[in-house]
């Protein structure tokens, strides 16, 4: 399937979009083009990148193409990875770096990073972005709050203009 890492979007109708619906035809057309972002009645949605080889781990951890990176009206960013959900200010957010390739067991599920305590929602090892915080995010793995989280979205250079136009 092709892969579009630029500016694609697809505007918001007056209701929100139905995502399972919307990601249901493209998921049925072969050699369809991935969406990168999609600009939501609530805000704009930064997909992850699915690396189907890793279906049966996605699945067990509830990880489909409803999950990634959104950043609401209100400048919150919400990232979704399965039964996970993190979410913080805008304005927490410190530094942006798009990071990759990776090796595939270090960047593929829901893991704590063996350089410092942040977490991970990985479901590619090609890139990602890694997004350091003022405040630490709740704990989801281990003993300490994650001072950094490193997601692997489709578009992780748009996901890191997104942040910086809103900070």
């Amino acid at each position: 399937m092709a892969h579009v890492d630029g500016p694609t979007q697809k505007q918001a109708p007056d209701r929100p979009i139905e995502a399972p619906t919307a990601m249901e035809a493209w998921r049925r057309s072969p050699g369809a083009v991935h969406l990168t972002k999609w600009v939501m009645a609530a805000g704009v949605f930064f997909p992850y990148r699915l690396d189907r080889r890793f279906t049966p781990l996605f699945k067990a951890l509830g990880v489909d193409e409803n999950d990634g990176v959104t950043i609401t009206d209100d400048d919150v960013l919400r990232a979704t990875y399965g039964r996970v959900t993190r979410s913080f200010p805008i304005s927490n957010v410190t530094e942006t770096l798009v990071t990759g390739p990776h090796r595939w067991y270090t960047a593929v599920g829901l893991r704590l990073s063996f350089a410092d305590d942040g977490i991970t929602f990985g479901t590619n090892h090609r890139a990602g972005l890694c997004i350091a915080v003022r405040e630490p995010i709740p704990r989801v793995l281990g003993l300490r709050d994650h001072s950094a989280l490193w997601v692997s979205v489709a578009d992780p250079e748009g996901l890191a203009a997104a942040i910086a136009s809103r900070s």
